[in-house]
């Protein structure tokens, strides 16, 4: 009996509210680099992932859909919805085997292990009128401790009915697995040699195999390996041109056999047109007996739960067109849902060169680095393996870089804590666990034998002086004007909860007001957790930060620069003669490589970095560090004027040095140009104000009708060799140039606070209208490899 759709979405949201502890933030589509993959954040634990390939034909079992791949030229794989708390929905479309794959994953709380989860993996025609015939491989395999074993009956000719699996692991403790067949799904049984194969058309053929520790995530190879492996041998006998060879959908089966000491077991279905299937894992410390039902009315229920709340978030902009809003928001509800199911847990090894540097680094570098001894002994040169580590992060394209990247990171972080408060700190505090003693943090995360097959092998060794910009501290800063917020609305002074904090006692408040309806807000809610977290980032943090100070730190006095501060210049490490990869604007012009260089964009890093720590400091209590970390910050202020201002190019420049060992300014304008700006380290009556503006807004420079270029126009080098960072418009820094404007040059007084309103409303439409286009940027065509 169906039960009303009251009664449903009444059940729906009892689920919602037992999901809202961090606990349910155990299970998720953890493996990004994959179309569909569920796993918990757990080391060794259960690996889930979904395998497609058409059976029209022989070749297709060649192009096998199953990590997120551009050779695959699918038309798109989007997530429509997903919910860090919930689930949500995926929509792939594959026209090469003319079929639209819809996943649902519905997280289903309860029990003391994680909970449960429900997927559903439904298929239809992409052209009616055309066939679609496809085969789906879902797999389950079991990394580390514990076990897996089949508890549906073995045939040789496939099963009849659900597959049913059953487990245990010290963390999971025991749990259930079945995977069900929908009410309509249709076998194809009017192929060639149909009759020879009637025993096994229309079932479930399945494997069991022992796959070596750290290897399942191979298991494509391994499961194809076997499939075609038993093909061969069946479809040998049919040599007879004349009378051809069997359908491919009856000879690319998988054995229906399970070797002693599987721990790889993977469930195949044959289907002509729509089909549908659905997995249900079921912690067995859960009372709730898991079946198809709680699909039919858990994912209409989570897409309109979604929806209302997201409207609440991120409410659509009063002053946008009206007739734009349905699609407008769909886009971004895409968008918002890409990112976040886009988050992934990464588990393994990475390569470290702790004694490389580059010619122009090797003598400061020596003497910079607190890690040149290890146990007595010189640390040798050459790459090493290091310990395994884990990893939480968001991922800056699921087929293309399926790892953290800490430059992206900070950008991320920032729109997932609008959503999801407690989930982007989950992710923070992942990353600031990966700061060595040392405080070192590797610029790129390749963790383990997976994440190094996805990057070529030159990029994948990190250098421990290699830096990269602290964005992490852009998300504590968030963190705390959503606490700030809060405070506000609940009335006591910002003062009295210690929350007066920036430069002139603003916040570095966010572009959208904190929105707070009880998801992941734990720490947003409790003033004495969101204490105890930020105490718990300050040391590695405050480790993080002198790393900084103490590897990065450039030369003043050597060649007499006049600067207010004799200690505060900045030099990026690892640099190349066309490539300053560690600031992250990797071919953007530079002077050539020098150890007397001092970098805008580092110095200007540093100065948000030690803000942040000042009001870190200041909020925990740690009074001494807060006056300290406000000296440094007023002296590196200072420093970016007297070191950095050109005042014949009325701009901010990189230094270097010449031939005659003279400073020198090296003045490239672009995004380099307004890094002071981007930060708000420049307070709303700066003389160099106006000029930046002046910069910013001429359409000979950086001004255009799509955002702001990352070089001017003007010059030489625009749009040239890579042309990475040489002209195009990249959404990150137009967004910096946003938050500058709407929350500090435009909302403070100031000689330039009504051109800063103009050019931020200008602005802010030219992003939009460029990012968002409805004739291009249907709902079906958002490709989640970006």
């Amino acid at each position: 009996m169906k039960l009303p759709t009251q009664l449903a979405l009444l059940g729906f949201v009892q689920l919602v509210l037992a999901a809202e502890n961090n606990d349910n933030l155990l299970w998720g589509p953890y493996r990004p680099n994959l179309y569909f993959g569920i796993r918990p954040r757990i080391p060794h634990s259960l690996m889930t992932g979904l395998m497609w390939f058409g059976t029209h034909d022989y070749q297709s079992i060649s192009r096998t859909r199953h990590a997120c791949d551009q050779g695959d030229n699918l038309d798109s794989y989007t997530w429509t919805e997903y919910d860090t708390r919930q689930g949500g929905v995926q929509v792939i479309q594959d026209s090469a085997n003319n079929v639209k794959i819809t996943t649902e994953f519905l997280k289903v709380p309860g029990g003391d292990h994680g909970g449960s989860w429900a997927a559903r993996i439904k298929g239809e025609p992409i052209k009616p009128d055309l066939p679609s015939r496809i085969s789906t491989i879902f797999y389950f395999g079991l990394e580390g401790l514990g076990g897996l074993e089949m508890e549906s009956d073995e045939n040789e000719n496939g099963i009849k009915g659900e597959f049913k699996l059953s487990g245990s692991t010290p963390e999971l403790d025991d749990f259930l697995i079945r995977v069900i067949d929908g009410p309509n799904n249709k076998a194809f049984t009017d192929g060639t040699h149909a009759d020879a194969f009637q025993e096994r058309i229309g079932r479930t053929h399945f494997v069991g195999q022992p796959v070596a520790a750290g290897g399942i995530w191979q298991a494509k190879d391994s499961i194809l390996n076997s499939l075609i492996t038993r093909a061969r041998e069946i479809i040998a006998p049919y040599q007879d041109p004349a009378e051809g060879p069997p359908d491919p959908s009856y000879v690319l089966q998988l054995p229906d056999e399970v070797y002693s000491g599987s721990n790889l077991f993977a469930v195949q279905k044959l289907f002509d047109g729509p089909f549908q299937f659905d997995v249900l894992f079921e912690s067995g410390s859960s009372k709730q007996k898991l079946s198809s039902t709680i699909l039919d009315q858990g994912i209409p229920a989570l897409v309109e739960n979604y929806s209302e709340r997201f409207r609440s978030v991120f409410p659509y902009p009063r002053d946008y067109d009206k007739e734009k809003e349905q699609s407008m928001e769909a886009f971004s509800k895409a968008i918002t849902s890409n990112l976040v199911a886009g988050v992934g847990y990464f588990y393994g090894t990475s390569i470290v060169n702790r004694k490389f540097s580059y010619e122009w680094d090797e003598e400061e570098d020596v003497a910079a680095s607190s890690v040149h001894v290890e146990d007595g002994d010189e640390v040798q040169s050459g790459a090493r393996l290091t310990d395994p580590k884990a990893l939480l992060t968001a991922t800056p394209s699921r087929s293309f870089f399926p790892r953290g990247f800490y430059w992206d990171e900070g950008f991320h972080l920032l729109h997932i804590g609008q959503w999801d408060n407690d989930f982007s700190l989950e992710i923070l505090k992942s990353w600031i666990g990966l700061i060595d003693e040392d405080g070192w943090v590797a610029r790129e995360q390749i963790l383990g034998e997976e994440a190094r097959s996805k990057v070529p092998q030159e990029f994948q060794t990190q250098v421990p002086n290699y830096a990269n910009p602290p964005t992490l501290t852009m998300a504590v800063t968030a963190f705390i004007a959503r606490l700030k917020a809060i405070a506000a609305s609940k009335g006591p002074s910002d003062q009295d909860l210690g929350l007066n904090y920036g430069m002139g006692g603003e916040a570095q408040v966010p572009l959208t007001s904190a929105s707070v309806d009880g998801t992941g807000s734990r720490y947003l809610d409790s003033p004495e957790e969101a204490l105890d977290f930020l105490k718990s980032i300050y040391k590695p943090l405050k480790r993080h930060y002198d790393w900084f100070r103490r590897t990065q730190r450039g030369q003043i006095k050597q060649y007499a620069r006049k600067a207010r501060s004799r200690t505060e210049g900045y030099r990026w490490r690892g640099r190349s003669e066309l490539h300053v990869l560690t600031s992250g604007m990797d071919d953007y012009p530079r002077g050539p490589p020098h150890a007397g260089e001092l970098h805008l964009d580092l110095i200007s890093w540093m100065a948000f970095f030690t803000r942040t720590m000042k009001d870190i400091a200041g909020y925990i209590g740690e009074a001494d560090d807060a006056i300290s970390f406000g000296e440094i910050e007023k002296a590196i202020l200072g420093n970016i004027d007297d070191l950095h201002w050109n005042e014949e190019e009325k701009m901010y420049c990189d230094v270097n040095v010449n031939d005659e060992d003279e400073s020198h300014h090296v003045c490239h304008k672009g995004y380099l140009s307004l890094f002071p700006f981007f930060l708000s380290l420049l307070p709303p009556t700066s003389p160099q104000l106006g000029h930046i503006l002046d910069l910013l807004r001429d359409p000979e420079q950086l001004w255009s009708p799509y955002g702001i270029r990352s070089l001017s126009v003007a010059h030489p080098e625009f749009g040239q060799g890579e042309n990475y960072w040489k002209g195009p418009i990249w959404v990150q820094m137009n967004y910096l140039v946003l938050r500058a404007l709407h929350t500090t040059y435009a909302a403070q007084p100031g000689p330039h606070q009504a051109r800063a309103k103009e050019i931020y409303t200008e602005l802010r439409k030219n992003v939009v209208d460029n990012v968002f286009k409805p004739s291009v940027h249907r709902l079906d065509v958002i490709d989640g490899s970006e």
